[in-house]
C-alpha cells in the first residue's frame, strides 16, 4: 500500500539531486541516478522508461546495468571532484580528524570508481 508513493517520492528526490548533481560539480550525479531508477523501477513504470531513454543520464543507468562500469569521463570528474573537496576542506582550516575521516572516506570512494570496468565504447 505504502510501497509505490515511498519509492516514488524516493525516486523523485533522488532525480533532484541528480540533476543538482549534473550542474555542481561537487555534488555526485550517477549514485543518484541509480537511486532513482531503483526506486522508479519499483513506482512508475513511465519516470523509469523517461530516466532510462533520457540522453544525458540514460547511458549512465545502462551502461552500470549491464557492465557495472563507469565511463573514463565519469571517472575522471569523480578524481577531479574528489581532490577538489579534499582540498578544499585542508584549505579551509578543518580539525584533523575530520580530514583524516574524509580522506579515508573519499579514498575508499575513489578505489571504489576507479575498480570499476570502463563500457566498451559502442555503449558510451
Amino acid at each position: 500500500m505504502w510501497s509505490r508513493p515511498f519509492w516514488l517520492v524516493v525516486g523523485a528526490v533522488s532525480l533532484v539531486l541528480a540533476m543538482a548533481g549534473a550542474i555542481l560539480p561537487l555534488l555526485p550525479t550517477t549514485p543518484f541516478l541509480l537511486l532513482a531508477a531503483f526506486a522508479f523501477a519499483r513506482s512508475s513504470p513511465r519516470w523509469h522508461g523517461w530516466l532510462t531513454a533520457h540522453p544525458l543520464f540514460g547511458p549512465a543507468i545502462l551502461n552500470w546495468r549491464r557492465y557495472r562500469g563507469i565511463t573514463r569521463r565519469a571517472k575522471i570528474a569523480a578524481m577531479v571532484a574528489i581532490v577538489i573537496t579534499f582540498l578544499l576542506t585542508i584549505a579551509l582550516g578543518t580539525a584533523w580528524w575530520i580530514v583524516a575521516v574524509q580522506g579515508v572516506t573519499l579514498g575508499t570512494v575513489a578505489a571504489f570508481i576507479l575498480s570499476r570496468p570502463e563500457p566498451p565504447r559502442a555503449d558510451v
